[in-house]
């Protein structure tokens, strides 16, 4: 066997620069806004952790767009990410409720 060098390519990150945080939220929006999807079929809870990431993405922005030296771009991908799960998570809650409502209430006119 010959002996190959392989170079040990490693990924760099850049830690935030000094002074500059998260915006207040970020995180809780992404973590509701992906809940909201994973909770689709949850008969609505999909639907109450959709509404509370567009309100809480909805006062994050406002924050981030006051003063946005002083935040990471990181928070606002989170917040921009989390608004749109958020967003889905709630059309597809409703859709699968609506469908639920329809079917029972089909399948319990016939008795």
């Amino acid at each position: 066997m010959e002996n190959e060098n392989f170079e040990s390519t490693t990924i760099q990150t850049s830690p935030a620069p000094s002074g500059l945080k998260t915006t207040p939220g970020a995180i809780a929006v992404l973590i509701l806004g992906i809940s909201s999807l994973a909770l689709v079929c949850g008969y609505g809870i999909g639907i109450v952790s959709g509404i509370i990431a567009l309100v809480m993405a909805g006062k994050a922005t406002k924050l981030y767009n006051e003063n946005p030296t002083m935040y990471t771009e990181g928070s606002m991908k989170a917040i921009k990410a989390g608004k749109l799960c958020g967003m889905i998570g709630l059309i597809l809650s409703a859709l699968w409720l609506i469908i639920i409502i329809f079917f029972y209430g089909m399948l319990f006119s016939h008795m």
